[in-house]
């Protein structure tokens, strides 16, 4: 149930970015459900190879480390998901911002 909440609130950050930030694109709540559910896989798979790989920097600086992960995640989606599209890695690290902000908003 936590999965799908999450889930759920990750689609509409990615809306509430698109809506924000011109260089993400989001064709509708279904593309934003599908491109959020994409992110998590990958950064359960993906992510923590990455921060295995980078492990002297997360064990220093983990939530910057997490942060620029979850951005490059986001880009990585945007280039292979049809209906999400982001123009850069700096839409991709305002969006992850965008998703930071909201899920620490509604996680409080």
């Amino acid at each position: 149930m936590h999965f799908l909440i999450g889930l759920l609130v990750s689609a509409i950050g990615l809306l509430v970015a698109a809506y924000l930030l011109p260089g993400i694109e989001v064709a509708d709540f279904t593309s934003a459900l599908w491109a959020a559910f994409v992110i998590a896989v990958l950064n359960v798979t993906l992510g923590w190879l990455l921060s295995l790989v980078v492990f002297p920097l997360t064990w220093l600086l983990p939530n910057l480390i997490y942060f620029l992960i979850d951005a490059l995640m986001i880009y990585f989606v945007g280039r292979i998901l049809k209906g999400f599209r982001v123009k850069d890695y700096t839409s991709a690290l305002l969006a992850a911002l965008v998703l930071t902000v909201l899920h620490f908003l509604l996680g409080a």
